[in-house]
């Protein structure tokens, strides 16, 4: 799956994610790692974005939340 739509980005007090962006019209969450690498997570429902925004630790949610539930792909540079 290619997702093509731009996603604005706001930048988070996180260790391990640079910034995060949310599409609520197609469910597709965007996060940037702090190594820069750039992934979209498909058929995010609007709670878990507020749950991700919400959390303690931003880089514990997703690796306990979002990257085992949720179909990604990864940006590439050109992108």
């Amino acid at each position: 799956m290619r997702y093509a739509n731009p996603i604005r980005r706001r930048h988070v007090e996180s260790s391990a994610v640079r910034s995060i962006g949310y599409d609520p019209g197609n469910w597709v969450l965007q996060i940037e790692f702090d190594n820069r690498q750039v992934y979209n997570y498909f058929r995010v429902p609007p709670e878990e974005y507020a749950g991700l925004l919400n959390a303690g630790s931003i880089g514990k949610y997703v690796n306990r939340e979002v990257k085992p539930y949720y179909d990604c792909e990864r940006l590439d540079d050109d992108d």
